[in-house]
């Protein structure tokens, strides 16, 4: 019990901090780093160099790739607000619709998850975040129902590699894993897009049933057609791509249902400066130039792509930082990691803009001093995180949940997994720290593993909402960096709502699957 308490003290400490003394993300997290490397070395007894090469490679990983995509995340909005293309850009969004629930749809629920199963490491919500920021939404709120959005749509991000992560730890059925994932994740795939929507409702003062009144029709299909589009794309093709096109389904039917309806509400439209604005055919290519370009990098250099993917993998470097037992050497991937991809695209995207490389290095330099902050709170949060799973502390804290709870542990399964993706940021993170564990307790339990490893990756999802990492991503692309403590106070009972719903599909799903 005693290791079980110093060893959840970290994160236990750094909820006090943020949720109840609401201090700064970035003070809370260093506080926190040097917490945990005092219990490592006095409590936990770690080799001093151990602990030291831990710190180092922490502070490495933060750096390439997590820092680097969210650098290049907020330079690509930068530049497009540097160049005032953001105005044509808000002009054509507003011709889909002015009404502020709609584009919440589009843009935090259908765009952030496309990004999210494209790129993943924070561009799911830095992006969206920053475009609603550019059309007008108050930065607050555009990063707590980013960061709300960002949730079931994790489970295959990135490429699926949360999937394929599990997969090849456990040894288990990919296909079959990521089927369990979307059945788990059903609930909330069409909940997801009426908690955004709600929160629309609470920011404009509206009433719930005014809220949803003429719209949640194209509420609920934006969940479904999104569920509907996973489904067949891991079962036809592969899980790889299974929010991608899901999230391209979702926005087409969302835009369709838009129209066909004619929802008009004047309470929830958005004031748009440029009015009654025809946007050309090369007008809209060049507003959305650097976007375009990222999406066009991303998906040809990744692994859909095997020629280009693995061409631009030899370009690489392993390293073994960490100096502790069983180290594995940590790999540079120089051109094929999703930042290079982004800050690439963004300077074609610059040019197209008839920007100077000169502008361009300026609005680059100057989103990373912007962000100054946010890469400390980052590379708090890793360093802790490297430091806690190298000592045993995620482990013992894993191993008391699984003992206390017994028969009833199925319903802390995905609980588990959140906490892994709370501490690390990382969905793909929490499958490595707790893939092996929800096997080995699905064996103790005779439940089938597949199941519980699946929810260990649903659990992710719901990390993902109150994770100081993607916190602090929002915040940095909303440009309201600290406020880390107040933006975690407000998404905290939407986790709650995750963890719930996830535990009882877990535990109730085992007589079913």
């Amino acid at each position: 019990m005693l290791l079980f308490l110093l060893a959840v003290l970290p994160i236990v400490f750094l909820i006090f901090t943020l949720g109840i003394l609401k201090m700064p993300g970035y003070k809370a997290c260093i506080l926190a780093m040097i917490l945990t490397i005092l219990e490592v070395v006095f409590i936990f007894e770690a080799p001093v160099l151990n602990v030291v090469t831990g710190i180092i490679e922490g502070v490495v990983m933060a750096l390439w790739p997590i820092c680097l995509v969210i650098v290049a995340a907020v330079f690509t909005y930068n530049l497009v607000v540097y160049t005032k293309e953001i105005e044509v850009i808000k002009a054509m969004l507003a011709s889909v619709s002015r009404d502020k629930r709609i584009l919440i749809l589009i843009i935090a629920w259908g765009f952030g998850a496309f990004m999210e199963g494209m790129a993943g490491f924070g561009t799911a919500v830095a992006i969206p975040a920053s475009i609603l920021v550019g059309l007008g939404f108050n930065p607050f709120f555009a990063a707590t129902v980013c960061l709300v959005a960002n949730t079931t749509p994790v489970t295959f991000g990135s490429i699926g590699v949360p999937e394929m992560t599990a997969a090849t730890i456990t040894g288990l059925n990919i296909s079959t894993m990521a089927l369990y994932t979307i059945f788990q994740t059903m609930i909330m795939s069409i909940l997801v897009p009426f908690m955004i929507v709600y929160m629309v409702g609470r920011c404009t003062k509206n009433k719930i049933f005014d809220t949803y009144k003429d719209i949640w029709l194209i509420i609920l299909a934006s969940g479904i057609f999104f569920i509907v589009g996973e489904y067949f794309t891991t079962v036809l093709i592969n899980s790889e791509l299974s929010s991608v096109i899901g999230a391209i389904i979702s926005m087409i039917a969302i835009i369709i249902l838009t129209k066909l309806l004619k929802v008009n509400n004047s309470k929830f439209n958005i004031e748009i400066s440029q009015k009654n604005i025809d946007v050309s055919l090369k007008q809209a290519f060049i507003a959305w130039s650097p976007f375009i370009f990222v999406l066009i990098f991303l998906i040809f250099t990744s692994s859909l792509i095997p020629i280009v993917n693995q061409t631009l993998g030899k370009f690489k470097t392993s390293i073994v930082i960490y100096s502790g037992k069983d180290a594995m050497p940590y790999t540079f991937f120089w051109l094929s990691t999703p930042g290079i991809q982004i800050i690439i695209a963004t300077i074609f995207g610059g040019i197209v803009q008839k920007c100077s490389l000169k502008e361009i290095i300026n609005i680059f330099i100057k989103t990373v001093k912007q962000l100054a902050k946010t890469i400390v709170t980052i590379i708090s949060v890793i360093v802790t995180a490297k430091l806690m799973g190298y000592c045993g502390m995620i482990e013992i804290i894993a191993d008391f949940i699984v003992n206390i709870t017994g028969n009833f542990y199925p319903f802390m399964a995905a609980f588990l997994g959140s906490i892994g993706t709370f501490v690390t940021g990382s969905a793909t993170s929490s499958a490595v720290l707790f893939a092996k564990l929800q096997c080995s307790a699905a064996t103790t339990l005779n439940i089938d593993p597949t199941w519980l490893v699946a929810a260990n990756i649903t659990g992710s999802t719901a990390g993902k909402i109150i994770s100081p990492q993607s916190i602090t991503i929002a915040t940095a692309a909303a440009g309201i960096a600290g406020v880390e403590s107040k933006i975690l106070l407000k998404v905290i009972k939407y986790y709650a709502v995750f963890v719930v719903v996830y535990g009882i599909v877990t535990y109730l799903g085992i007589k079913i699957f």
